[in-house]
């Protein structure tokens, strides 16, 4: 399939395909005579396995390492020790995004109005007088 009719059916663009292959998450396609790219239909499942990593927080490096591991077709703790290092790496942003929260409520409930010049008693924030 030409490299329209692919990005169309995955949901990309075809720059996001040419970016792939030239960081060898897809092999080089096959060309016509006219010089376009022509893929195998595995590409469309090779395409969704590379987005739904990406959802789950992979970067492209991470996805390329586990791609390898899939090409030896032998198991190894690779995705799992990915997954796990993930799960640690989410619960940390998760913890961060709890105490960001905290605070922004915080400010609401003591009824801020300015980073500047804030007079609500007992500021969560600390401000800065601006000269």
């Amino acid at each position: 399939m030409r490299s329209g009719e692919l990005a169309a059916r995955v949901g990309v663009n075809i720059q996001t395909l040419r970016y792939y292959e030239r960081r060898g998450l897809l092999p080089p396609p096959e060309r016509s005579s006219g010089g376009h790219r022509l893929y195998p239909p595995d590409t469309v499942a090779r395409l969704t396995v590379i987005k739904a990593a990406q959802r789950l927080g992979f970067t492209l490096d991470e996805v390329a390492d586990l791609l390898g591991t899939g090409r030896r077709r032998h198991p190894t703790p690779d995705l799992r020790q990915q997954a796990l290092g993930k799960i640690a790496e989410i619960d940390r942003r998760i913890a961060d995004l709890t105490a960001i929260r905290g605070t922004l409520t915080e400010v609401v409930e003591a009824e801020c109005d300015s980073l500047t010049n804030c007079t609500c008693p007992d500021c969560p924030l600390p401000y800065l007088t601006i000269a």
